[in-house]
């Protein structure tokens, strides 16, 4: 029986805002995908086209998530392991093995390794890191269009220097993580109170 193969990684474990994004990808062996890569490596413009390439090609693609709420309350961690179970179960074909970008896996019953910088090694974990990036990056332009003021656009909710400057300036959204260190801060300097209240 042919081996049924799902790469999983995640996007936005370090941002202070939005969803922790996964996704899990089956690739067809007979329908091979050129240019995958980790997503972090390639262009935006790169990025783009292969998502299209995946997502017509691959056997089966799902996205998990897990929310801000989530992920203050059972951390940033756990919460990454709960969205990439969801992405595995959500996959239209389950996997016979599943290979996890980092140093763990979640505790599920699918056979399964994690590999260090395996979206460099292995093309199904480079197709979900590449999904998951273009998710998650769309979400912040949608973000960035509600809320210009913040600069989503430019720092996808990462804690740039300039991230903070505006964070300090306007105060938390709902949208942020509560349990981040520099939203926490910049909560008790409003008084607890969250942007627009």
């Amino acid at each position: 029986m042919t081996q049924l193969i799902a790469g999983v990684d995640e996007v936005g474990r370090g941002p202070l805002v939005g969803d922790v994004v996964t996704a899990a990808v089956i690739l067809d062996p007979s329908k091979p995908i050129a240019g995958l890569a980790d997503s972090k490596k390639i262009s935006e413009k790169k990025r783009l086209a292969l998502f299209d390439l995946i997502m017509q090609n691959a056997l089966s693609v799902s996205v998990g998530r897990a929310s801000p709420e989530e992920i203050d309350e059972l951390n940033i961690l756990h919460a990454t392991m709960l969205a990439m179970t969801r992405a595995v179960q959500g996959l239209a074909i389950q996997p016979t093995f599943v290979r996890v970008d980092g140093n763990r896996c979640p505790k599920w019953n699918y056979a399964s390794e994690a590999v260090v910088k395996g979206d460099s090694l292995y093309a199904e974990i480079s197709a979900a890191s590449i999904i998951a990036k273009v998710t998650r990056d769309a979400e912040m332009t949608a973000l960035h269009e509600k809320y210009p003021q913040y600069g989503f656009g430019q720092h996808k909710g990462y804690p740039t220097k300039a991230h903070l400057e505006k964070l300090a300036e306007f105060g938390p959204l709902p949208e942020y993580r509560m349990s981040f260190k520099p939203v926490q801060l910049s909560l008790v300097q409003r008084g607890g109170q969250l942007a627009g209240n």
